[in-house]
């Protein structure tokens, strides 16, 4: 895998900084179990729906949902590589990242819930790096002394809300840093990494594929 980064050089965080990579983190760990929880049910949803709607038709319906929001806003559907350039380029309207967040978190579980080929990735790294970076914004106007660099929070966003989903840090670390670039970043996602840990085993968050590997596991044994 080639980087990807859109971003120029981070520099390295100061002492100062490191708290607020910390709280970053624990934000990323809540909104993960969070998100955990959000696809689970859509699944579950739409499992109950197939008595009086088939799967085909609830995908189509999915389908038509995307489809209208990507003929008004094009940049808000996909893969999410573009929105994820943009953040990392300091290109993206701060005022836009919040509904883009909401909209992205809502599609994700949504298109999962679909059943048609798909995946998690991608709209994890997405979404960790909208949080990232709208925390960066945020930190920096309230600390503006400590010349906060919001694109450097995305990618320690990416890494751990990664991190809380999956539940497998190394892993999370070494990918972002593998399409970012972002070595400078090493050290404060090892910190945003544990808080997300800490945050998903306080809710007692079960990782992700976890979950839907137990699911399909009691769905065969219910239909034999």
């Amino acid at each position: 895998m080639q980087a990807t980064s859109a971003t120029g050089p981070l520099p390295f965080a100061v002492a100062a900084i490191w708290p607020l990579y910390l709280i970053l983190g624990g934000v990323c760990g809540l909104a993960a179990g969070l998100y955990n929880r959000t696809i689970l049910s859509a699944v579950a949803l739409a499992a109950g729906l197939d008595q009086r709607c088939p799967i085909e038709l609830q995908a189509a319906a999915i389908g038509a949902l995307v489809g209208a929001i990507g003929w008004f806003a094009p940049g808000l559907i996909g893969g999410g590589d573009a929105i994820t350039q943009r953040l990392l380029a300091g290109g993206a309207a701060i005022g836009a990242v919040p509904l883009a967040l909401v909209l992205r978190f809502g599609l994700g579980a949504a298109s999962y819930a679909a059943r048609t080929p798909g995946g998690l990735f991608a709209p994890l790294l997405v979404l960790g790096a909208q949080l990232g970076f709208l925390s960066g914004a945020l930190a920096r106007t309230a600390f503006p002394d400590l010349s906060i660099e919001p694109e450097a929070f995305a990618v320690v966003g990416m890494a751990a809300f990664f991190t809380g989903v999956v539940q497998a840090p190394l892993t999370g670390i070494m990918l972002v840093i593998e399409m970012t670039a972002a070595f400078t970043t090493l050290l404060p996602m090892l910190t945003a990494c544990f808080a997300a840990m800490v945050a998903v085993n306080l809710l007692r968050t079960a990782p992700i594929y976890d979950s839907l590997r137990e699911r399909v596991v009691d769905t065969k044994g219910l239909s034999t």
